[in-house]
């Protein structure tokens, strides 16, 4: 025999153990639905196959030899497991029962995660999603290290360290959305009389800065605009940061995910840059693997949840500026 031998095969052992189950070729035919003549063709072929004989003639019966008896007796295990594996296997393709490892940035969690769980336990309840906060290119390394199935990331235009170019390669991403950039205001200041503002006119400010990705998204916008931030503050809670701009204490730059994920701080108002600062969000994988039903699902709802959240959060904002333009006027 050679390594390229098929020796044995599924439906040839529950052949075997139909006949151990039954006593007969004949029953084991009767049991299984298929003609005495097709299982005797089966054996024949799987004692070529084994070199030694599996059926034996006694009397006017046939019987399983001693060969045959070892592979009875295996043969529950054997076609008990692959039954499970392809019970599994059917519950994966259905959403009926699987993990999806998802890792995404901090101020993803609070507005987007919630509302991608509630909407999965509607759309697969037997799908289970983990979730763990880590920073664009932390996320794409637990993709390509496999502790992850799924990241939710972002890019900033002209981002020198971008984490989705060769850090990514071999891996799939995806853009699913955009998440423009809001300017953080104390309420009354002139900057937030319009729906825009040209961060040309806050040089003079106190800046506070977020997470490293972010402040050096800040120091790239104001360089653009001919000036360096005066930075006297960083944290990467978005909270403290809204908590500090209605004390008047600087202003910032905000993402619009974070800003939509929690009640507005009395106080604040929020302004957006031109356009072109906005940031793009991502979902990384490896090759192939929004194949598989669960993945895809997860894909498909971030994407919506992203989506929803920007364009819902896009339009309070319009409506707050023209308000404040209004009352300028």
């Amino acid at each position: 025999m050679t390594e390229d031998d098929a020796l044995l095969d599924v439906q040839t052992l529950r052949v075997v153990k139909a006949i151990a189950d039954t006593g007969s070729l004949t029953g084991a035919a009767d049991l299984l639905g298929y003609s005495q003549p097709a299982v005797s063709q089966q054996m024949r072929r799987l004692e070529a196959r084994l070199g030694v004989p599996v059926v034996e003639r006694a009397g006017r019966r046939m019987r399983l030899t001693e060969a045959g008896r070892i592979l009875a007796r295996h043969a529950p295990a054997v076609t008990t497991a692959l039954d499970a594996a392809a019970a599994e296997l059917a519950a994966l393709r259905g959403l009926q029962a699987a993990t999806v490892r998802l890792v995404g940035f901090p101020s993803a969690s609070p507005a987007v995660l919630p509302r991608v769980l509630t909407a999965l336990a509607t759309r697969a309840p037997g799908l289970t999603v983990t979730y763990v906060e880590a920073e664009p290119p932390e996320a794409v390394e637990a993709v390509r290290e496999d502790r992850a199935d799924v990241a939710l990331t972002f890019s900033y235009p002209g981002d020198r360290d971008d984490p989705h170019g060769p850090s990514a390669r071999g891996l799939s991403v995806q853009s699913i959305g955009i998440d423009g950039l809001l300017v953080v205001l104390p309420h009354g200041h002139r900057a937030a009389r319009g729906a825009g503002v040209d961060i040309a006119a806050l040089r003079d400010e106190n800046w506070i800065a977020g997470c490293p990705r972010c402040r050096g998204h800040l120091l790239e916008v104001c360089g653009r605009a001919g000036f360096v931030p005066r930075i006297g503050f960083e944290t990467d809670n978005f909270v403290a940061v809204e908590g500090l701009v209605a004390q008047g204490i600087g202003v910032a730059t905000l993402p619009r995910l974070a800003v939509a994920s929690f009640p507005r701080l009395p106080g604040v108002v929020t302004r957006e840059l031109p356009p072109g600062e906005e940031r793009t969000l991502h979902v990384v994988t490896a090759h192939g693997a929004d194949r598989v039903p669960a993945v895809a699902a997860v894909i498909a709802t971030l994407r919506a949840v992203v989506v929803e959240l920007t364009d819902g959060a896009r339009a309070a904002e319009g409506t707050d500026a023209a308000g404040a333009a209004s009352v300028a006027n």
